[in-house]
């Protein structure tokens, strides 16, 4: 059977990997998702517990592509997963293992995700994204210009990614004054003709709002070849469900073991590849999310209701990548909580989109979170600086505000007889500022991104309107 891809919304023909890879949104507003979810057999988890990142890699996405011959994709993950690109591995760990499971006391692991060029959890997918856009431009001829919004570390990733590319320009919006001095640096120090920076007034779900707004408006996504690298873009998702999987295996010694893992969300990205990782068959016991003081997911796991919140009740956070309030990526975990029924979700996302909020708590549905697994907790700006203490103190571990709100929520479900990991999202060097607060000491930072900050910085500031925007890219593309 072919490998076919839906909307959400359930007004779209159905696509193929490489027909949704280059678009983003699907034309009704909604999100893909393959049409069935691939299964995993025991047999497959056996054969697979011992291949190195690069070959699990190309074992799980080939069950999601089936429109790219396998030797060209094996080729492109194997240009990927490599050392030379994850090259930020710490001490002690094997360069080749890409995302090396390093454990705190038994029981009590944190998967090292941040290795990447941009030192977060984003390479793992925006790497592989770059190769891929490039490959499928280069079998059409085509010019795609990316439109992207970022609260930090999205940003960066793509970026780094996507930098030189041929036929391939970015436009990035961010929040102005809102991303840590080091992740805007790396990102506006980047002198590349083919990346383009735009620092909003506003907040993240403004960039967000404006990306979807550009995005449906059809007619200009085609004259100027519209896409997109957020996490409603499917192959980031796809490519973020290879690491469940080897977290799971360097966690476990057989195939009968259940894990949790402890994962900060914002977007709802991340732990959306943990859903589909345990849709398809891997024994993850609990999904764990955790939020900071922009606690709307928190919320609708406790209480059912999904209630975005307004610019000016979205909180500037010393963990900013996760300040965000209206989830993308949550549309698709819904559309799977209601029995994939499109018709549910276009009505439910009709109040969302219209500045309203929704209601499942009365519902089945509500009932049916606790079979997939989800328990939440929120963190505090207090949490973060005792946990980054705790972990240093008790470890001689240093993490980053994000991780430390996905331990800190972690552990307040941890079993005993079930490992715990939690998801590293990125290096403490991205939040200097915070980790001398916490530790009154500096993080370390790999030698080539020192003094990233004092580089002369390129970018436009503009008000949060999405007509501005197309005229800025009309521009410069």
């Amino acid at each position: 059977m072919s490998k076919r891809y839906v909307s959400t919304r359930g007004n779209s023909p159905t696509r193929s990997f490489t027909e949704i890879l280059l678009g983003g949104l699907a034309p009704d507003g909604g999100l893909y998702l393959p049409e069935v979810y691939p299964q995993v057999s025991r047999a497959e988890l056996d054969e697979w517990r011992g291949l190195p990142y690069h070959d699990l890699a190309f074992a799980v996405l080939s069950k999601f592509i089936d429109d790219i011959p396998s030797a060209d994709l094996k080729a492109l993950i194997d240009r990927t997963y490599t050392a030379s690109v994850y090259r930020h591995a710490r001490a002690g760990d094997n360069p080749k293992d890409i995302t090396p499971l390093r454990w705190l006391e038994p029981g009590l692991g944190l998967l090292e995700l941040s290795n990447g060029p941009t030192l977060a959890f984003k390479d793992m997918a925006m790497q592989l994204l770059g190769n891929l856009f490039e490959y499928a431009l280069d079998k059409t001829g085509a010019q795609l210009n990316i439109l992207g919004a970022t609260s930090g570390d999205t940003g960066s990733s793509a970026e780094y990614a996507m930098r030189g590319k041929h036929n391939i320009r970015v436009f990035m919006l961010s929040p102005e004054g809102k991303m840590s001095r080091f992740q805007t640096a790396q990102m506006f120090s980047l002198q590349d003709t083919n990346i383009f920076n735009i620092a909003v007034r506003g907040v993240f779900d403004d960039c967000q709002d404006i990306v979807k707004a550009v995005s449906n408006d059809h007619a200009f996504k085609e004259k100027y070849r519209i896409g997109t690298v957020n996490s409603i873009n499917w192959a980031r998702v796809a490519a973020q469900i290879v690491y469940y999987f080897k977290g799971y295996f360097a966690a476990t010694k057989s195939n009968d073991e259940p894990v949790s893992f402890s994962v900060p969300s914002g977007n709802f990205g991340n732990i959306c590849a943990g859903h589909i990782a345990r849709s398809m068959g891997l024994p993850i016991r609990r999904l764990i999310l955790a939020t900071n003081e922009n606690d709307v997911l928190d919320e609708f796991f406790r209480s059912g209701v999904y209630r975005p919140r307004a610019t000016a009740q979205t909180w500037h956070t010393s963990s900013p990548s996760m300040d965000i309030s209206k989830a993308s990526n949550f549309e698709r975990f819904v559309f799977d909580l209601v029995g994939r029924d499109a018709a549910t979700v276009r009505a439910l996302w009709d109040k969302v989109d219209g500045g309203g909020a929704f209601d499942l708590s009365s519902t089945p549905n509500f009932a049916r979170i606790a079979a997939y697994g989800f328990a939440s907790g929120s963190s505090s700006h207090a949490d973060r600086l005792a946990t980054i203490r705790r972990v240093w103190n008790d470890y001689g571990v240093m993490i980053d505000t994000h991780t430390a709100d996905g331990v800190k929520v972690g552990q307040q479900y941890q079993e005993a007889g079930v490992p715990l990991i939690c998801l590293e999202t990125a290096l403490p060097a991205k939040f200097d500022a915070t980790i001398r607060e916490a530790l009154d000491r500096e993080p370390e930072r790999p030698l080539d991104l020192e003094g990233i900050e004092d580089l002369p910085q390129r970018f436009a500031v503009m008000d949060a309107d999405a007509t501005a925007i197309k005229g800025y890219i009309a521009a410069h593309a």
